[in-house]
């Protein structure tokens, strides 16, 4: 038992799931405008939890996705908590970056708030829509449950960031294309992605079925 525990790839898959969840946190605090599209540093990587999301839900089941997606949501907030205490502490003398670092990593109780509780319905509505479908189709059609379940999760995900994120902080206009285009391009990322998605599961499988 405790062999085939330390064999699996689980725990690795969990591992970078968290670790891109808390890049992206961080690359989200920029926010970029290509012409007339808004989004932020974090949509470069996020797509990717979704992803893998997929993977751990379709070779681990729904309660294992579920484990991982609480400890990542932990984690978002012990790195929230963490940077406010840095920010807090008194700067060593002679240290100039005080407001830098304020102005790039300080805490916002209302983008660390979007964050974490986005991620956490994003990432449950999506591995529950993704087992959901699983079973109405009886495990066909991974193509179907990927995408499906990437259009339900990433809305929830990306309406909650903005909602909470923009108040008093952005005109509804911006709101609006911040919204539309963060969720088509999240949606269009895991679309061109399905093709890795399918053999990296395919992957996965193989190898937890032989150890």
């Amino acid at each position: 038992m405790q062999q085939s525990y330390v064999r699996s790839w689980y725990p690795t898959i969990a591992a970078i799931f968290c670790a891109l969840l808390l890049i992206s946190n961080i690359g989200a605090t920029k926010i970029i405008d290509f012409g007339p599209i808004k989004t932020d540093g974090g949509a470069f990587l996020f797509p990717l939890t979704y992803i893998l999301g997929d993977v751990l839900t379709e070779v681990f089941g729904f309660k294992a996705t579920r484990r991982v997606i609480y400890t990542g949501f932990a984690l978002g907030i012990v790195a929230g908590l963490t940077f406010w205490l840095v920010q807090v502490a008194p700067p060593a003398d002679g240290w100039p970056n005080q407001a830098a670092f304020e102005s790039i990593l300080g805490f916002v109780p209302q983008i660390v708030a979007a964050s974490v509780i986005a991620f956490l319905l994003g990432q449950l509505t999506n591995a529950w829509s993704f087992t959901w479908i699983k079973q109405r189709t009886a495990g066909r059609g991974l193509w179907a449950r990927s995408i499906g379940s990437t259009l339900v999760g990433e809305f929830v995900d990306t309406l909650t960031f903005t909602f909470i994120a923009s108040l008093g902080r952005m005109s509804f206009s911006d709101f609006l294309n911040y919204l539309a285009t963060g969720y088509i391009y999240k949606c269009l990322y895991e679309v061109i992605c399905l093709p890795i998605t399918y053999r990296v599961v395919a992957i996965v499988k193989r190898h937890e079925a032989n150890i």
